[in-house]
Parts: C-alpha cells; structure tokens; sequence
C-alpha cells in the first residue's frame, strides 16, 4: 500500500548502517511528507503497515484466513510497487493543498473510539528508528536478524568445482582494497586493473571468479596492454564507460549441489526503505531478476523492519558477501528449504513504538495502553488505503462499479487541484484542452504512470472502447480502485454498528462458524463477545447483519447508485465476492514504558543490528526534560498500528489534520 505517512519532524538520523545521504531538496521533501508531530485533541499518524489483501473473488475472512495466502494477494501486493513508483512521478501536494483538498478520517468512515480515556499529545515518527516492524512467522515466531554467519552444513558442501575462488590468495591485500572502495562508493565510470603474472587460462578464472564471488556488483573482462594480460573490474553500470555494449547479460551458471535445497532463505533487515527498493537492490547485486525473491509481505519504508525473504538457489556464501556493500540492509539468518514464500503466510507482525515528548501523565498512558490491551481498537481500514491527492481512490472505484467509464477517465485525467509535478499538471491540461491521448502522453516523460498507462491505452484502443483501454493499468492497481470504495463502506457501517450498539453482541450481529457466517439470535448474542462480531465488506457472496445497521447497507450503496444485489460486474476482475472483516482486534504482547531523555536526536530503541554489533543499548536520564512512550504489540495481517496507536492518542490520522497542526512549525 502507498506511504502516506507524515513521520518525521527532525532532519538527518544516525544509525549502525551506513547512511545513506540526502540533498537539501529532497530532505526537504522529505520533511514535508513526513512531518508527525501532534498536538493534544488532534489526530496524527503513523506508516503503512502489512499489505492488505482484498480478494474482488471470493468472500474470505480477512483477519483469519490471511495466512492462507488468499486469493490475488499477490496482485494486492504488486499493489504497493506500483503505487510507490506512482508517488515517485508527483511532487506531492503543498501543505495549503492538503488542507484544502485531502481526506479526513470522517471522509472514509472513521468516526468512533472504543475506549473513553483522555488522549494526549506526542511526536511520532520523529526519526524512523522509532518504528521497529518485525515479522512473525508461520510458526508463531517474531523474526531477528541475529546471525550473520554460513550455515554449517552449507559450508561442508561446496564442491571443489563451485564458484568459490580455491585460493583465498588469488588476490593481494592492496588489490583487495582497491576492489572494495570500487565497489562501495560505486564510482561507475572507474575500474581496477589486476595484471595477471602467471598468465594461464586458470589463474585468469580464478582471479574472474574471486573478483566476482568477493564483490558483488563488479564485472570482470580481461583486456591486454602492450603484450601483458590484465582482468578490468567495474561496476555493471559503467559498462558503455568502459566501451563494452553488450544486448544481454548472459547469467553465470553456479554449480548447486544435489543434496541441498533449492531455496536460500534469510532475515532481511532495512532500514529506510521499502521492501520493493531493498528487493531490488539485491537483485543488481546478484544479477538476478526480482521475481526470483519471494516474502510474506511487504513492509514501511519509513521503520526499521525484519522480515524473511527467498531465494532460489542463490547461496548463502554469496549473500553474505553483500553485507560489506549495502547500504542500510543487512541480510542473515541464512537456511535452506525446499519451497519459497508465499504472501499471506505470516500469522502478524510485532511493532515497538515511539511517541515522543508526550504530554499525557503517567496516569493517563497507562489507562490508554490498558485499555489497548484488555479492549483493542476498531479495525478501521487506515487512511493510507485512500490516496492523498484531491481524487480519493474510492471515487474512481465507485465508478468503475457504476460502468460509468467517461468519468473514471475523467477522475484520473482532468486537471485537479493540488501540487503535482509540472509535466503532469501539462498531461492534465493537454487532456482537457484537446481529449487527445497522443497529445497528452507527449507531455509524459515516464510513460509507467497510472496516466501514461489510461493514456496509452485510449491512444491504442480509442476513447470509445475505455474497458480495454483502462486494461493497459496493471491489474493491481486497477483492483484499487473497487477495493477502497469497498473498504469505505465497511468502515461507514462499523462506525454505525458501534454508534448503535456499543461494544457488546447484540441480535442480527453476525460471527463466524469456521468460514460460515452465521445470523446471532438474542440467547446467542449473550454467550458472544464484541472480539466474536464481523462485519461484511460488500459482495454477491455475502450476507449482512440482519438488525437496522445491517439493512444500511442497502441505503449506503443506493445513495451512491449501486445496486446491493447486483455486484457481479460485467468486467469480470471488478465483481465483489466481498469479506468478512472482525470489528475490534485486541493486540497481543502489548507492553509499554514512559521514558525520559535529554537529546532528541538518539535512538530510543536497540535495533537487532545494534545488538549484532554489540552497540550498547540507549541509557536514559531519569530526570531528562523530554517524555516518550514506547509501546510494544503484535498484530494480525490487514490490521493497521496506525488504527492502535489513533485508539491510544485520540487523534485524527489523515494527513490533511496533520500538516494543519504543523504548518506553522514547517513555515
């Protein structure tokens, strides 16, 4: 899903990994999406959490059955690449635009609490250390990064014709440095020359291979100068630099042994990016395409986060190699099993939390976390399920739903108010002047924009066949659309059902019978608990609750001229099964503490490579001016902390509130 978070309100962090640099424009940027600080009786927010997956399919209940990897998760989860790549095309919106145009939590259905304590005001996000996801396992287990070493029995069984270099010293000690400073400060139009003495075809392998196993990311080739033999290394990226074009890049082939696994599973651990980003990075590295790494869910960019990746049959050797040159990722805990990751296997995720220079007493956290922990939150779909542009995704999917497509091209194309990069504000203007996609797509410099893909396709198939025309958006992304008008509804009917009933099964509620709902009747309601009820998003292969709030459906739905029994669509990929969804999730492993500190700019958690590094854990002033809550939980897939951490504050998540209470601070 796409990060809509506003996390952080101080510039530059230090960490255990190497920094990665930013310039003054994009830390500004940077500042200005990313801005949390929060006020007492207002809402703030926090970053996206595990990918939700909505199946458009078959009913399916979300918080339950999410780790069965259901049906089209894997288009959710290309979901998020593609919508991340379409944050990269916009400047994003000004403050004053956002305050104009953006969503609030009432504009998607998030109206109620379920507890009645007093919030209070806090920093979160301030650096992105103070959001820590770690992943849990099929098994139950939350995932570290705590070992960096070779399995033993992976070591044991690399044949003397593996890839390994047999001479540990093929290379000198000054060639070995030369080497490394090439490869981490990848300066792609530099090489390193090594002359080969013994100039056989063997040594030549050997130092090919050495180069190549020891760095990863360098090529070798072997170029001879005035009668003398030498093997050039430089960063793939240089190549033309280095006058060498080549159409392709043929792999090399690794010798795998036939008693091992073909899957090399590890512990990725990042900080500052995205999953797809790290995913990416490893894949130059390695020379391997993306879709040879499978996982269990994507995961923040702004956090530090830990999550299991695999493989397939790339070693541990030459994973561990890579530590010595990436930059803010970590990879260990290496293993080998015999089939990948599929989404949706994860039972959770374990969040820490820092809010900082908070204002409520200590009275006052403890009764918000109890309540955290004994009562929950309402399982509200986040604010980053919507879009931040002044063209809320569910109004694109509610006309996607209508089989009105005249105005999803417009929802997508016309000019719209906002801060947006100059040429789409050009795309935009061209479209509406002229209704020539030709016309407006030369205005595109990226074609891969949702758009440039709407644009394309009316340019191909023209503006009277539209269906197959918004058929060039990638599929994911066009499921989008229909899944967060979906997603309002469900939240509009849980503020109802709470505001009419409160916190207590009642007759009409519906729970579920493994993966049946079933219609409660009054004896039944009693022996049932708020923690038993779901509620359905809507689809044809769903029932509703059968009191008043159930039928509102209905009304909800004609009001925006849908037709309740009528949600099989024409276009196949839009009709809505629909879901059931639990109305409050109670977290697990919630604990909490109030610590003091003087100095806003250390780190308030102990980060797994912290621990690995033997980093001391932060100490802390009693007595220091600045108050912050760290609070811990575990949470089941398709649930926000963003949702927990709004239930524990009190306040308003959208960003639109956030950069209103923050304006003045940013100006």
């Amino acid at each position: 899903m796409a990060e809509s978070e506003l996390p952080s309100v101080h510039a530059g962090e230090k960490r255990s990994c190497p920094e990665e640099v930013e310039d003054a424009s994009s830390n500004k940027q940077r500042i200005k999406n990313e801005l949390t600080s929060v006020h007492a009786g207002e809402k703030r927010s926090c970053p996206d959490e595990e990918v939700e997956e909505v199946s458009s399919k078959k009913p399916r209940i979300e918080n339950d059955q999410k780790n069965e990897a259901p049906p089209h998760q894997e288009e959710e989860e290309g979901l998020e690449v593609d919508e991340s790549e379409q944050d990269e095309e916009n400047d994003g919106e000004t403050f004053a635009d956002m305050m104009k145009h953006g969503l609030t939590e009432v504009d998607v259905g998030i109206l109620k609490y379920v507890s009645d304590h007093e919030g209070f005001s806090g920093i979160l996000k301030e650096r992105y250390s103070d959001f820590v996801v770690h992943e849990i396992n099929k098994l139950g287990k939350i995932v570290h990064l705590d070992d960096l070493s070779i399995p033993a029995d992976a070591a044991e069984d690399v044949p003397e014709t593996a890839e390994l270099p047999q001479d540990t010293d093929v290379l000198t000690e000054e060639q070995k440095k030369q080497l490394e400073e090439l490869q981490l400060f990848r300066n792609k139009e530099g090489s390193v020359s090594i002359q080969v003495v013994e100039d056989t075809k063997e040594k030549r392998t050997l130092v090919h291979k050495a180069i190549k196993t020891q760095f990863p990311g360098l090529e070798t080739k072997t170029e001879e100068k005035d009668g003398s033999k030498f093997i050039v290394a430089y960063h793939a990226a240089g190549k033309k630099a280095l006058g060498e074009v080549k159409t392709t890049a043929a792999p090399r082939k690794h010798f795998w042994p036939k008693n091992r696994d073909t899957f090399c599973h590890f512990v990725l651990y990042k900080e500052n990016k995205d999953t797809m980003d790290a995913i990416n990075v490893l894949s130059k590295f390695l020379r391997l395409r993306p879709n040879m790494f499978s996982y269990m869910g994507t995961k923040d960019k702004r956090a530090i986060t830990v999550q299991e990746i695999a493989v397939h049959k790339i070693t541990a050797e030459r994973l561990q190699h890579l530590n010595k040159c990436l930059i803010n990722l970590k990879v260990g805990n290496f293993c080998y099993k015999n089939h990948p990751l599929k989404l949706g296997g994860l039972q959770g995720n374990h969040f820490t939390v820092v809010i900082r220079n908070i204002s409520g007493t200590d009275a006052q956290v403890n009764q918000a976390m109890t309540s955290l922990r004994q009562t929950g939150f309402i399982n509200y779909y986040g604010m980053q399920r919507f879009g931040t542009t002044a063209v809320p995704t569910q109004h694109v999917g509610r006309a996607i739903l209508k089989n009105n497509w005249s105005e999803v091209v417009d929802l997508i194309l016309k000019p719209r108010p906002g801060a947006e990069k100059e040429f789409l504000v050009r795309c935009r203007e061209e479209w509406a002047k002229t209704q020539d996609p030709e016309a407006a797509l030369k205005k595109l410099p990226n074609k891969r924009c949702v758009e440039g893909q709407l644009l394309r396709g009316l340019s191909m198939y023209g503006k009277k066949n539209i269906v197959t025309a918004f058929g060039l958006i990638p599929r994911n992304n066009r499921l989008m659309y229909v899944h967060s008008y979906q997603s309002v509804v469900w939240n509009t009917m849980v503020s109802r059902r709470i505001d009419a009933f409160g916190l207590k099964a009642v007759e009409g509620d519906l729970i579920l019978k493994g993966t049946t709902a079933h219609v409660l009747s009054a004896e039944e309601a009693e022996n049932h608990s708020i923690h038993d009820i779901v509620m359905p998003l809507p689809g044809y292969d769903v029932i509703y609750p059968s009191h008043h709030v159930g039928k509102g459906y209905r009304e909800l739905l004609s009001a925006d001229g849908l037709d309740i029994d009528k949600m099989r669509h024409r276009v196949k990929d839009y009709s809505l099964a629909g879901a059931y969804r639990r109305i409050v999730i109670r977290p697990t492993d919630v604990s909490w503490e109030v610590i003091n500190y003087d100095d806003p700019r250390i780190s308030l958690v102990h980060s797994d490579f912290e621990i690995l590094e033997n980093k001391p854990a932060p100490v802390f002033n009693k007595d220091g001016k600045y108050r912050a809550l760290r609070m811990e939980f575990s949470l089941p897939p398709s649930t926000y902390a963003t949702m927990a951490i709004r239930e524990v504050l009190k306040l308003d998540t959208s960003i639109k509130k956030q950069t209103q209470l923050n304006t003045s601070w940013f100006n």
